[in-house]
């Protein structure tokens, strides 16, 4: 099966004050079936709102034309004044892939877009990043100089005749810029201070384009040249980050205000301690920082993993703890709630109800067992049960990471601890795949079998549903295989103090590992290829027997030492 193809869309309005006008804009885009709206994040003082929105690429399309369209409807900018550089109703409309597609894919959409707003609007269109259609254009700053402000004679001038849409200046809608581009991150950090020259300093130690070199006073002094008469440069420390200061009147604080375009080269938690850095040199202090719209889940986990080594912890603790370190240790929550199932993409994009069993409690868990539905079963418990036993091994790694004269095996404890984790993961995953794949059976069984042709698609899909109802099983097995070798080694170097806690690891995964066999078993009477039979079943006896001798090496590790 094809995978879908996703992108995202991150509008930015010019209006952050009044919110019924971007309830109408909203309501454009959530009028498209398959576009999933993620994220609204006004702002008063820059007086604009950033909005994301999701889906397969035609309706993307859709919901920014008539998000555009409605923008151009209400805003009027010869009214408009904020903090944010801005030339238009809709002032910028980047495309962004996420997943199944790849950038000059999105390029194409990008002007496929510009080509239908630029028909139907009376509104002048630049194409930047990706998109342009010069280098000069590629620049989303040289595509808005002048700004709204400057627009009607930069108009003018052929070399910035407009990609899409008319030459002719619109004085109430302004002009849109159109993109294709990387992941963006826009991130602001705070300071103790209210002064914007203060504040601008550190934009210019960090970002990528630094500052220019002077003589003498590095404020005052005479500009220094090239041979060539530009200006000497100093490279800031954070390649890919774009950064200036500015004042917020709502928040009563300085702000080094970023674009982060590559958190390939440099991450979230870089570019904050970056900016502690260069605001302590100054007497400054950083207090907090604050995300603008939606994230990737890695650039938390990644901030969270640093944090916890800056302090000498195991990195091997659950996402969420990842993600509540980086939020405390970075300040997110300073200016406001900061919540990770709305900030987070992944978050917004996961549909609970794909994966019902992994989010109910354990109540609701063990009642929904011992109901008379044959789902959750056999399966679904081993793989729950194997989650436990590895979670326990990773507890002993974390405990074992933090004993008090096991400094110096740190490093060698919040590995394992990470292993345990992903494990983990990987099993609780399966918890619901394995009732996913007992509905597939029955979803098939339910076809309808009138015709010759229906019959043949009903047999296909049943026996389709089979083996991936024998596959899933087999991967629990493999997973918990897996977790031995880790479970081992807690029982012989972890904490002495839980040992027990590894050897009911052990217990726990051979339960798993024979509760998947039986389901593996079960499930290959009903299919009709017997090599693949022979094969399977051939793999998941030796992963038995071996899982019986690796019990009996651990517990007999473990009541040794009891």
């Amino acid at each position: 099966m094809a995978t879908q193809q996703l992108i995202e869309c991150v509008p930015n309005f010019s209006e952050g004050r009044d919110l019924s006008i971007i309830k109408q804009i909203t309501d454009e885009i959530e009028s498209v079936e398959g576009v999933k709206l993620l994220d609204v994040d006004p702002g008063k003082a820059t007086n604009r709102t950033v909005v994301t929105f999701v889906g397969e690429p035609k309706p993307v399309l859709q919901a920014a034309y008539l998000a555009i369209k409605k923008a151009s409807q209400l805003i009027d900018m010869s009214l408009h004044f904020g903090e944010h550089p801005r030339m238009g109703a809709t002032d910028v409309c980047p495309l962004i892939p996420i997943s199944g597609i790849t950038m000059d894919e999105v390029v194409k959409y990008a002007h496929e877009l510009g080509e239908m707003v630029g028909a139907d609007l009376d509104i002048p269109f630049y194409m930047y990043e990706s998109a342009a259609t010069s280098p000069s254009r590629r620049n989303l700053a040289n595509v808005r100089a002048g700004e709204y402000e400057g627009l009607a004679q930069k108009l003018q001038d052929p070399k910035w005749k407009p990609d899409y849409g008319p030459t002719k200046y619109n004085a109430k809608a302004g002009a849109t810029a159109i993109g294709a581009r990387d992941f963006l991150v826009a991130y602001n950090v705070n300071l103790n201070t209210t002064s914007v020259k203060r504040a601008n300093s550190v934009a210019f130690d960090i970002r990528e384009k630094g500052r220019v070199k002077r003589e003498g006073n590095p404020i005052t002094g005479k500009i220094l040249n090239d041979k060539k008469g530009n200006p000497k440069r100093t490279i800031g420390t954070c390649k890919g980050v774009k950064a200036i200061g500015w004042f917020i009147d709502e928040y009563g604080v300085a702000q080094i205000s970023m674009n982060i375009t590559d958190i390939n080269k440099t991450s979230l938690h870089k570019a904050f301690e970056e900016c502690r850095k260069s605001a302590n040199k100054r007497g400054l202090r950083v207090t907090g920082s604050e995300l603008v719209g939606l994230v990737p889940k890695k650039v938390l986990l990644e901030a969270g993993k640093y944090f916890l080594e800056q302090q000498d912890r195991s990195t091997g603790v659950s996402e969420s703890e990842l993600i509540h370190i980086a939020i405390k240790s970075m300040g997110l929550d300073e200016l406001g709630k900061f919540d990770p199932q709305q900030k987070v993409i992944e978050y917004q994009l996961e549909n609970a109800a794909s994966r019902p069993l992994v989010h109910k409690n354990l109540i609701e868990f063990a009642d929904e067992t011992a109901s008379d539905s044959p789902a959750p079963g056999g399966g679904s418990i081993s793989a729950y049960v194997g989650a436990l036993g590895i979670s326990l091994s990773g507890m002993v790694a974390n405990l074992s990471a933090g004993k008090r004269g096991w400094e110096n095996q740190i490093a060698y404890f919040s590995d394992e601890a990470e292993k345990a984790q992903s494990l983990k993961n990987h099993l609780l995953r399966l918890v619901d795949e394995d009732t996913n794949a007992f509905n597939m059976i029955i979803d098939a069984i339910r076809m309808p079998k009138g015709s010759e042709s229906e019959k043949q698609a009903r047999s296909k899909a049943i026996n389709d549903a089979t083996k991936n109802a024998i596959e899933v099983p087999m991967m629990i097995m493999d997973v918990c295989m897996k977790s031995y070798a880790l479970i081992k080694d807690m029982a012989k170097k972890g904490n002495p103090n839980s040992i027990s806690d590894a050897g009911v690891a052990a217990l726990c995964a051979r339960t798993a590992v024979y509760g998947a066999y039986l389901n593996v078993k079960i499930n290959c009477k009903d299919f009709n290829d017997s090599a693949y039979i022979i094969k399977t079943v051939t793999k998941a006896d030796k992963w038995l027997t071996k899982s019986d001798k690796l019990e009996k090496e651990i517990l007999k590790i473990v009541e040794k030492n009891l």
